[in-house]
């Protein structure tokens, strides 16, 4: 069978709509810390999305639906180990311990560093492919998340900042590291993530004194950390695997805007001219980047590799008997030259001239 579709899918629609999860978790997070530190919250949010998923993934097993996805293999422990070290451990400790130190609005215009500490690592390090229309559209929607978190007293440089400016680089990293593990099952990739870090991040607030809430608080942050975190998570894990860290990194640098919009509605906030120039500057990234259109004739080199699939152009190996798709096991693709749109996904790791 032949599948044809868009290159825009299914990538951006997830990267979307991770960015829209994550984004609404902020303003439901903010109503939850008037009775819970900062760093205990982050840590029920990261628990419950780690312990939702894990449900998640023991129902599949209990009602028998096939595994779909490629299984974490020893090659990949690696990796794993410096995603959970970067963005769960790292990146939520040094920005409890910035933001101790420095302005909530210095805080809040340096966190975005993370898009572009994402796209630069992506461009620069990993060499994903990237042109004028792209950086203009990541520029305008950068500058459109500056625009909306400013608010007039502008940025401290001291120690919080540049504790807060390292948060970002370490998740910046963990962006481009979680890449190497969008092959595989990211449902229980961001399981891991989520009980490690979520228990860690508990310990140390509760070793710093901070009071246990309720178990009516408790639940209602790890709803909003199985959803803004954990689902958000293996969505953007999703959009990692079709197209690659930089563009995903764009996309969900949104997060804010739509977090500012249920604001609006949610907690009563204020239409401001902020959020309207935002709003525009954002739009306008986003258009950018959806009217990209990159395509060129391209070699695939041999490769062997393992992840969920279906028997497209890129998929044309043989299996004894029939199979459902998609399905995941270990496969082997000769080489191919042809043209199509594409992104720096699983198998567009070109270089260009």
């Amino acid at each position: 069978m032949k599948y044809i579709h868009s290159h825009l899918w299914p990538g951006v629609p997830l990267a979307l709509v991770s960015a829209v999860l994550f984004g609404a978790s902020a303003p439901f997070a903010k109503l939850l810390l008037g009775t819970v530190s900062p760093q205990l919250l982050a840590g029920l949010l990261y628990l419950g999305a780690g312990i939702g998923l894990a449900i998640v993934h023991v129902s599949r097993a209990t009602f028998g639906v096939p595994a779909q996805e490629a299984p974490l293999r020893r090659h990949d422990l690696p990796w794993l180990a410096a995603v959970v070290l970067f963005g769960g451990l790292a990146g939520p400790l040094l920005l409890m311990l910035g933001l101790s130190h420095t302005s909530a609005a210095s805080g809040s215009l340096l966190l975005n560093l993370e898009g572009l500490a994402t796209m630069l690592i992506a461009w620069v390090v990993f060499r994903e492919n990237v042109d004028r229309r792209l950086i203009l559209g990541a520029f305008a929607i950068l500058v459109g998340a500056v625009v909306l978190s400013w608010n007039g007293e502008g940025v401290r440089l001291d120690a919080g900042a540049a504790l807060i400016a390292a948060a970002c680089l370490a998740w910046g990293i963990d962006n481009n590291l979680t890449r190497k593990l969008s092959s595989s099952d990211p449902v229980v990739t961001a399981t891991i993530k989520g009980v490690v870090a979520g228990s860690v991040n508990v310990a140390l607030a509760l070793m710093l004194g901070a009071a246990m809430p309720s178990l009516a608080m408790i639940g209602a942050a790890a709803v909003v950390g199985f959803l803004g975190v954990g689902v958000s998570l293996v969505l953007f894990m999703l959009a990692l695997r079709h197209l690659g860290a930089a563009r995903a990194g764009a996309y969900f640098s949104l997060a804010p805007f739509i977090g500012a919009v249920i604001a609006v509605g949610l907690l009563g906030e204020p239409v401001t001219v902020q959020l309207v120039v935002a709003g525009a500057l954002m739009g306008m990234g986003l258009w950018l980047h959806l009217a990209e259109r990159h395509e060129h004739a391209h070699l695939h080199e041999t490769m062997e590799h393992e992840h969920a699939h279906v028997h497209d152009e890129h998929h044309q190996h043989h299996h004894d008997g029939p199979v459902t798709e998609p399905h995941s096991h270990w496969h082997r693709h000769e080489p191919l030259r042809h043209t199509h749109p594409h992104y720096p996904d699983l198998h567009h790791q070109h270089g260009h001239v």
